[in-house]
Parts: C-alpha cells; structure tokens; sequence
C-alpha cells in the first residue's frame, strides 16, 4: 500500500482516498490574500461595537429603577388605620401554580383584632425558592391585601432565609397606624374598611 494513500479495513474491503497534498484554502472559495484579510473583516463588527454606548449596568453600585408594574417582592398591605388587610381566607394560596403559599387563618376575637371583619391571617409565609412572580396571587386575593413591590434583591446566604413570615412581608407602619391588634375605628363596621371609608 502507498505511502500516499490512507486507507482502513471494514469487513474485509477496502476503503480509501488518495491524501491530498494539495493547499487548503482557510475559507473555502478563497485563495491566496482573501484567506487572510476575511477573517480581518469578521473583526470589523467586534470593533465598531467598541464606540457604541454601553448598556452594562454597574450593579450594585448604581440601580436602574425597574417599571411601575414590575413583580418583586410581595407585601401584606394595612388599612389606613393599621389593621390588616389580610382575612386569612388562603384564595393566594389556591391560585399560587407554584405552591409557594402557605396560610393559615384564624378568628378575630373582640380582645385581639388583627383585621376588619371575623378572620385574619395568623401565619403567613412565601418561599422565595418556589415562587416564580407570575402575580396569580394578586389578582385572587379579594381585598387587595397582597401586592408586588419594585424590591428584586431577594439572594440570601441560607434556604430557610428565603421562606419570608407575615413579619417580613407586612408593610411598614405609616403615620396614624397604631400595630394590630387593635379595635376598629369606633361606629364603623367591616363593610366601612372594605369600601375605602376609613382614613385613620
């Protein structure tokens, strides 16, 4: 067999092509300086990009504002008067596809009134492990007690620091909230908180 010649066996026949010594051009169609000035040219696109405005974000030095209706983290609204909105009804808990919800409500009694009306939520947790943000929670809570906040910085070093309690989600106290539990506003009714005629 020639030197020249490469060749295997395979069931007893014999395949083969004569090898050859022929010049390869480095881009097929091109010879000679074209093979080496295309390759220049494909570079042409990463250098023009060098003079166009960057749009690398510096975080977490410098924060771009997200949109309006972004969906971060959650959070359990008050009343202006600081009760919860929370009725412990668990229907964010029903709709959540990622059963990331987990609530567990209790009676109101006249010495302990943690929202309008006979329920509240006693626990309430989100695990931030399972939640994927599609807001289906928001749109099936019925006094609008869960909203999304703009807040995206949810890393946490531990997996139990990503299950937030009612504690971690509740909104913070605005002026005139006194900290549930508390009476209602005295001469109304729950009907009265539902309908926005509470101011504090």
């Amino acid at each position: 067999m020639a030197d020249d010649e490469i060749t295997r066996r395979e069931g007893g026949a014999e395949v083969g092509a004569p090898a050859s010594h022929e010049y390869t051009p480095l881009i097929p169609g091109k010879r000679g300086l074209g093979a080496f000035t295309a390759p220049v040219a494909g570079f042409g696109v990463t250098f023009s990009a060098m003079f166009k405005p960057t749009v690398t974000e510096q975080y977490p030095r410098e924060k771009v504002p997200t949109k309006p209706r972004y969906h971060g983290r959650h959070q359990l609204n008050r009343h202006p008067d600081g009760l919860e909105k929370c009725i412990g009804c668990e229907l964010c808990a029903w709709a959540c596809p990622a059963d990331a919800i987990y609530v567990e409500g209790a009676d109101n009694t006249p010495d302990a009134q943690y929202s309008p009306g006979e329920r509240y939520g006693r626990v309430y947790q989100i695990n931030y492990l399972r939640c994927i943000f599609c807001g289906l929670c928001i749109e099936a809570c019925p006094t609008r007690a869960l909203t999304m906040t703009n807040d995206y910085e949810l890393a946490g070093p531990t997996r139990g620091g990503m299950i937030y309690e009612k504690a971690d989600l509740l909104a913070p106290l605005g002026e005139g909230m006194l900290s549930a539990p508390h009476p209602m506003v005295p001469g109304t009714e729950d009907d009265d908180y539902y309908r926005g005629s509470v101011t504090g």
